[in-house]
């Protein structure tokens, strides 16, 4: 059974930067071999992707955070991160992180973290 434990995120000014971690567990799945991604869904709206990488490491970044956000894996921990920096009150949702054994088939999830942005 794989594992998904996010940290991190919290109460971030306008401009701030955070940075969330997902540490993933379980049998011998490795973050290597496993396309991951990051989601958000903020109050009222449906759920998004903001960034996914393949086991490959190719990336995808959805256009509202281009240039903002960076996603990033240490293999050795099993853990990917999501680098968040000029923050705007957009931002704030709840973020999620998700994995799978194909591209954007996720079947993990992390138990969410709340974002908020304060103008």
């Amino acid at each position: 059974q794989v594992q998904l434990v996010q940290s991190g995120g919290g109460l971030v000014q306008t401009g701030g930067s955070t940075r969330l971690s997902c540490a993933v567990s379980g049998s011998s799945f490795n973050i290597n071999t496993m396309t991951m991604g990051w989601y958000r869904q903020a109050p009222g709206k449906v759920r998004e992707l903001v960034v996914d990488i393949s086991d490959s490491g190719s990336t995808y970044y959805t256009a509202s955070v281009k240039g903002r956000f960076a996603i990033s894996r240490d293999i050795a921990k099993n853990t990917l991160y999501l680098q968040m920096n000029s923050l705007k009150p957009e931002d704030t949702a709840i973020y999620s992180c998700a994995a799978g054994h194909f591209y954007r088939v996720y079947d993990y999830w992390g138990q969410g973290t709340q974002v908020t942005v304060s103008s």
